[in-house]
């Protein structure tokens, strides 16, 4: 597939890293195509432009940058040229506010979630939360004891889940599908537990399993 990733951080880098990876093509898009020089002269088979140019280049799009930052990513991209398309967003609404105790604070309010506000803000996007209870670290074949870990998805359309589990097994993950976007009001605030150890105790290995009997 030709996939379009917008944001040029570590997130962003990891998982156009893992695609070409698996064989797709990849475009990176960014404010600043500067920021991305060093890993465009790595790996040379990737395109690297505007979040338009990335957005107007995949069949598929991620959206990977800070919280804060997502709608006006989304802006910049072009709501035309998301019509249609699965964006797996790998966002969570993170605040610009220091941790207490170790607990990240979230921007978000009860009873809502980023994901949905960018669904509401761009309704021909086919929106799949993916990505965003696990490190950058472990995105790319995590290859953990026990097996698969599993990565929580959610969004209103079918089809698009079913493109993201299969992006999710490529990558090594077991999906777990928790629902329409309304999902997303459990699944961001996972970023926090997540997180705790590392705080604590700088432990930053480990991601989540969800057993059944």
């Amino acid at each position: 597939m030709k996939i379009g990733v917008l944001g040029s951080g570590v997130v962003a880098r990891t998982l156009a890293t893992g695609f070409l990876q698996h064989g797709h093509q990849v475009c990176l898009g960014t404010r600043d195509t500067g920021k991305l020089a060093d890993l465009k002269a790595a790996q040379p088979e990737l395109a690297v432009g505007s979040f338009s140019t990335a957005a107007e280049f995949g069949e598929l799009l991620v959206l990977a940058v800070k919280g804060t930052a997502a709608v006006a990513v989304l802006e910049s991209a072009g709501a035309e040229r998301l019509a249609g398309k699965v964006v797996l967003d790998a966002t969570n609404p993170i605040a610009d506010l220091p941790p207490e105790g170790g607990v990240l604070r979230l921007f978000t309010e009860e009873g809502e979630s980023l994901l949905e506000r960018l669904q509401e803000a761009f309704p021909t996007a086919r929106l799949v939360k993916a990505f965003s209870c696990v490190g950058s670290a472990l995105m790319l074949n995590p290859g953990l004891p026990g097996g698969p870990p599993s990565m929580f998805i959610c969004g209103d359309d079918p089809q698009a889940k079913e493109s993201a589990n299969r992006i999710l097994t490529e990558f090594g993950w077991q999906s777990v599908d928790m629902g329409d976007v309304r999902g997303a009001r459990a699944i961001e605030p996972l970023v926090m537990l997540w997180c705790l150890p590392g705080f604590l105790r700088n432990e930053w290995s480990h991601a989540f399993k969800l057993l059944v009997s």
